[in-house]
């Protein structure tokens, strides 16, 4: 479900429900696992400091309901390395994740920067934001969060 709290930008919400659809159901999520809110520049930024200590606003956060579930191993330099283990299937019976907040006006300014479109780039931080809700965390990962979106993404065709 997409919540839109915003009236700044003109958000096409028909057709990011359908990619929506898709990419839970790629994800093997259940429907109702999580919600999309589309927000304010000034909302998000208040959420930001919150919550992450970074000032100004940013394009997605994600507020995940369950705690990240990890494993540890050794890698090959010896020092202990986590590795993520997929909620979606713990979460299939119909547990709901959590919460994607996205910042339009953000992700439109930054949609122009990185040369793509609007609704990819709205496209692209909806998927960020669940692979966030299911554990991902691209600051502490090692990559992985990183090739798993870039997979989905070639997937989803939003390269």
């Amino acid at each position: 479900m997409i919540v839109n709290r915003q009236s700044r930008i003109s958000v096409p919400l028909r057709d990011l429900d359908k990619f929506l659809a898709r990419a839970r159901r790629r994800l093997r999520l259940p429907e109702d696992s999580f919600t999309v809110c589309l927000v304010s520049d000034a909302e998000i930024a208040r959420w930001n400091r919150a919550y992450r200590g970074k000032r100004g606003p940013t394009d997605v956060l994600s507020f995940a309901t369950n705690a990240r579930k990890t494993k540890r191993r050794r890698g090959r330099n010896g020092r202990a390395r986590q590795h993520l283990v997929d909620t979606a299937a713990a979460n299939h019976a119909a547990q709901y994740i959590g919460d994607i907040a996205i910042a339009p006006a953000v992700a439109k300014r930054n949609a122009s920067r990185f040369g793509r479109t609007f609704d990819d780039e709205m496209r692209i931080l909806i998927l960020h934001g669940i692979l966030h809700l299911m554990g991902y965390d691209h600051e502490a990962d090692d990559g992985q969060m990183e090739r798993r979106e870039t997979k989905l993404r070639r997937e989803l065709r939003l390269v």
